[in-house]
């Protein structure tokens, strides 16, 4: 049986509604892998990546807080903090909910680095959106008190960007292929993955940047041969005039026409602009069809009943 990637969007594991609690966290992210959960009983085979925007953001924020009593954490060793509690609490309550239905689950988190290109231009210009929304007022406040670079985020506040280098290679690859083909349910690549540069001995380095986890998804969904790939987000569908009156949903769609949508500017680089982006490239190398979902819908998307569709042409 052939294997699936879910990426799991980072702001699905977290409730706005909610103090962002360890326990609420527990509490969200049993919700978010019930339909996981639902697949792998029945006989599916899955990678799971996931996203960490608002907890790479938390925990930046706490080490800028706390930088006069203890020492401040650099952004790559942030990243692989939140691999290491996103993954934590994603196996944990996976395994849960397989228990309640009576079936077993081998689940790992594999703590995983990705190579990007040292000269990559997108180290000097900031455009990943991370951490909690702001306010203007805020925003500016952010700016000048602690020298953030602050944009305006898809309408709903403003959010620090930091840089994000595309994705070229898993460092963990043959590890991650080697636990899913013996059945393992791996959590890999978490918030894109740690990002690192390969030094002219061979040594590796960690950078102070973010990997776009979708990007990232879609490379190791390439790189394992999987052939369909779901994102899961905030929204049922890809929508035509996102945000206007004039918004419509699209239920199917190609990569030729996602291509032209985004040459009109149709998908901000804050909102849906990286999932399309991803889709765009794993259905260019290799991959069958893409489905763009929220987290509920994931079982309905995976038998075509809900999402949007994305297939070559």
């Amino acid at each position: 049986m052939s294997v699936s990637l879910v990426a799991m969007g980072g702001n699905s594991l977290v409730d706005p509604s909610l103090p962002p609690t360890v326990e609420n966290q527990f509490l969200i992210t049993a919700r978010a892998v019930a339909p996981v959960a639902q697949l792998l009983s029945q006989g599916e085979r899955l990678v799971l990546t996931h996203g960490n925007g608002p907890q790479v953001g938390f925990m930046q924020l706490r080490s800028h807080l706390a930088r006069h009593e203890v020492h401040e954490v650099p952004l790559d060793s942030l990243v692989a903090d939140t691999q290491g509690a996103i993954g934590y609490m994603i196996q944990r309550d996976l395994r849960e909910q397989m228990r309640k239905l009576d079936c077993d689950a081998q689940v790992a988190t594999i703590v995983t680095e990705v190579l990007v290109d040292p000269q990559d231009p997108a180290l000097t210009h900031p455009t990943k959106p991370v951490g909690k929304f702001y306010s203007a007022e805020e925003a500016a406040q952010m700016k000048s008190e602690r020298g953030w670079e602050m944009v305006e985020d898809a309408g709903r506040g403003h959010r620090r960007v930091v840089a994000s280098p595309t994705p070229l290679e898993i460092v963990q690859l043959e590890t991650i292929r080697l636990l899913a083909d013996a059945g393992v349910t791996v959590i890999a690549c978490g918030g894109g993955g740690v990002p690192v540069v390969k030094n002219d001995d061979g040594s590796i380095t960690g950078l102070e940047a973010v990997i776009d986890k979708d990007l990232a998804s879609a490379l190791l969904a390439t790189q394992l041969g999987v052939k369909r790939l779901f994102i899961t987000t905030g929204v049922q569908h890809i929508q035509r005039n996102f945000g206007t009156k004039y918004a419509k949903p699209l239920v199917q769609t190609s990569v030729s026409e996602l291509q032209a949508m985004s040459q009109l500017g149709e998908f901000p680089p804050g909102s849906m602009g990286p999932k399309v982006e991803a889709a765009i490239y794993f259905l260019s190398n290799g991959g069958e069809e893409v489905t763009v979902c929220t987290p509920p819908a994931l079982v309905d998307a995976f038998h075509g009943r809900a999402g949007t569709r994305i297939r070559k042409g």
